[in-house]
């Protein structure tokens, strides 16, 4: 059975290594680097009368969203939880805001000014953390379908930062459309400058992959029948180059053996410069800066039987199959920890 990026297997092996620290900020470096990022959005309430700096409402209130707010008293509760540690990094002359404060500004604030504003400030985070992976996936929102005011289920196109397990950005795919439209506007939202962006076969599409090098990114793409010639193409060498040992063919080659839960996965990378081909690849030059075709082997030995799945991807990265398979292996990350987010989000869990 051929298939993209699927969920991974649980293993006992699956953690990563502790990232290190951070070196420590001063007060007035933090809240200089918000001002650089909020400095557009204007304060609604203005200088007269004010009891709170501007920025540290807008920040209280974000860090509440993050940590799982879901109202005005929440974002009140969080800010009087945490205020000694927000003291540390924000100026809070008068204490923590009321829920009323945080209501009348983010009533009055521009919708768009904070969005820019607000994107600005994560593709900060995301160059300061160095979050290199980033998997870009759709999800239907189940349950969001309503047959009686003919609404169409929900549709959504997210990224996900998997290493530091960072959720960058959403779009929603319009109606008559699908993800093909609404990956190129999602990318647009993020500085993936440097980053490695990874795609299901739906996105696998050559004005992605153009988008996502004239970023300044790389790709890895799962390749399906969606692109039926190239796929064929693509399974047909590696078959051969397997029966003849690679006799002649200069490849990278990765294996890993994870077990846990009554199971084990072997997973097998091979991974070959597109110089090693003797053959264009069909419409090779339509996609951008492609380097490296990828063939992943998972076979997992159950209780009770044995799977076997092959999958291709097509990536703009050097053929270093260790790192190619971290990187896919990534990808999963979002099926495992994003969706399930958004679920919670759409129905206030």
């Amino acid at each position: 059975m051929v298939i993209g990026f699927d969920k991974p297997t649980k293993s006992t092996y699956t953690s990563s290594p502790s990232l290190p620290l951070q070196p420590a900020l001063d007060v007035q470096q933090v809240q200089q680097q918000m001002l650089e990022h909020f400095e557009h959005l204007s304060d609604p309430l203005r200088k007269q009368g004010v009891l709170h700096p501007f920025v540290s409402i807008v920040m209280i209130a974000l860090l509440a969203t993050i940590g799982g707010a879901t109202g005005w008293e929440d974002i009140e509760t969080y800010g009087i939880s945490y205020q000694h540690w927000l003291s540390r990094f924000l100026a809070l002359p008068n204490g923590i805001p009321s829920a009323d404060t945080y209501r009348r500004v983010f009533e009055q604030i521009s919708p768009s000014a904070f969005e820019g504003s607000f994107n600005s400030w994560l593709s900060s985070l995301v160059r300061d953390l160095g979050a290199q992976v980033i998997p870009i996936d759709g999800k239907q929102l189940k349950s969001s379908y309503d047959r009686n005011q003919s609404k169409s289920a929900l549709h959504m196109v997210s990224a996900w930062a998997s290493e530091h397990r960072l959720f960058l950005g959403q779009v929603k795919v319009e109606d008559k459309t699908n993800e093909i439209t609404a990956i190129p506007a999602l990318l647009e939202l993020l500085d993936i400058c440097g980053c490695i962006i990874t795609i299901d076969a739906m996105g696998t599409q050559h004005q992605i992959a153009h988008s996502i090098r004239a970023l300044g990114a790389d790709y890895v793409l799962a390749l399906k029948g969606n692109h039926p010639t190239l796929f064929e193409q693509v399974k047909q060498w590696f078959e051969t180059a397997v029966d003849n040992n690679f006799e002649g063919i200069d490849y990278s080659y990765d294996v890993r053996v994870e077990s846990g839960h009554h199971r084990t996965e072997k997973r097998q990378v091979w991974a070959v410069s597109l110089e090693q081909i003797d053959q264009d690849l069909y419409k090779q030059s339509q996609w951008s800066g492609l380097k490296t075709i990828v063939m992943v082997i998972r076979t997992r030995h159950l209780w009770n039987k044995t799977t076997r799945e092959v999958m291709f991807y097509l990536t703009s990265l050097p053929p270093n199959a260790q790192k190619l398979g971290k990187t896919i292996r990534q990808h999963w990350s979002i099926e495992n920890q994003l969706h399930a987010r958004i679920r919670c989000d759409f129905w206030g869990g």
